[in-house]
């Protein structure tokens, strides 16, 4: 069995990330390290997995496991790295934006691999470092992807993309609270989202030459969790071209699927799938893509990560349903 630990217990990733591994039949849990919540049974923290696990919080680290996974804030990473050493044999899974650009890709000799399978899966096979992509990137970059392997992007790209309250973290602030989200809509960061720098790397490794504006307009909805993104480009082909680049680039996909209906939340959510579907409206292609944020946007991409990372089925521990109704 792979041995894991879990840096950072407390937040959604990280309880999502327990609830995957719990029922990996590959991964048995080594540790859950969270210096707030040391002795306390982490089923009190993520109350889902009441019945599920004896688990507890520590404030111990095992350095000699197979795998780490990091669920800390953005920044924190880094830190965690240069004050605690791992054996050389432990392979590294980071869920924070510390190591997703190639500026930021290297600590202490360590080179961390971008973890976007549809993208870097053979590079993913043979690291032991990983940088989890961000939520936001990852609906968008599968919406993208394809255009950019064939050169196909040469006008500026619109995003519209809403996410649910949980891609705010667990800490409360004056937009995540119950009487300010719900029935409420609002836009933040626009056009500056920390994940554009990510996703113009990505495009630029399939299409160097490119150098269009990516105008990202990031929405908070009042849901718990998904994402729904919409993307739209000025295109050439048909209908029918466009679907077969997606198709055929997402051929061997094991989560990422074109659907020839319209799609909605509700088919991803509480699942690893990301799911595309293509519309024509005169020389603009409109792609929407819809994920779950905290799976196929975090942990249950993570898993994703490791089972490539082990030379286990890319499936292994995902077969999950959606909560359709």
């Amino acid at each position: 069995m792979i041995k894991a630990g879990i840096i950072g217990g407390a937040g959604y990733t990280a309880g999502e990330l327990i609830r995957l591994l719990l029922n990996h039949e590959e991964v048995t849990i080594d540790f859950v390290f969270s210096t707030s919540n040391a002795g306390n049974p982490v089923s009190h923290v993520h109350q889902d997995l009441t019945g599920s696990t004896n688990l507890v919080f520590t404030n111990t680290i095992n350095t000699g496991v197979d795998v780490v996974f990091l669920c800390l804030g953005h920044g924190n990473s880094k830190a965690f790295l240069n004050a605690n050493t791992f054996e050389n044999h432990t392979k590294i899974i980071d869920l924070s934006n510390d190591f997703r650009l190639e500026a930021d890709a290297v600590l202490n000799g360590k080179h961390f691999v971008y973890g976007l399978p549809e993208l870097y899966s053979d590079s993913i096979k043979t690291s032991n470092y990983i940088a989890n992509p961000g939520c936001f990137a990852t609906a968008i970059q599968l919406a993208l992807l394809p255009l950019a392997k064939h050169e196909l992007l040469q006008n500026d790209v619109h995003i519209n993309a809403t996410t649910g309250a949980t891609g705010a973290g667990t800490s409360l602030s004056a937009t995540t609270h119950f009487t300010w989200r719900d029935n409420n809509f609002s836009y933040y960061k626009p056009f500056t989202h920390q994940h554009l720098g990510e996703i113009g790397e990505s495009l630029k490794s399939l299409q160097s030459g490119f150098n269009k504006e990516l105008f990202f307009m990031p929405n908070r909805g009042n849901f718990s969790r998904g994402i729904f993104a919409t993307v739209y480009t000025k295109f050439k082909g048909s209908l029918e071209e466009a679907k077969t680049l997606f198709n055929s680039y997402y051929e061997h996909a094991a989560f990422t699927h074109v659907s020839d209906q319209p799609i909605h939340l509700k088919q991803v959510v509480n699942t690893n799938k990301c799911l595309i579907h293509l519309h024509k409206h005169n020389d603009t292609l409109l792609i929407s893509s819809a994920i779950d944020n905290l799976l196929k946007g975090a942990s249950g991409q993570a898993v994703h990560n490791l089972n490539l990372m082990f030379g286990l089925k890319e499936t292994t521990g995902l077969q999950l349903k959606a909560t359709y109704f």
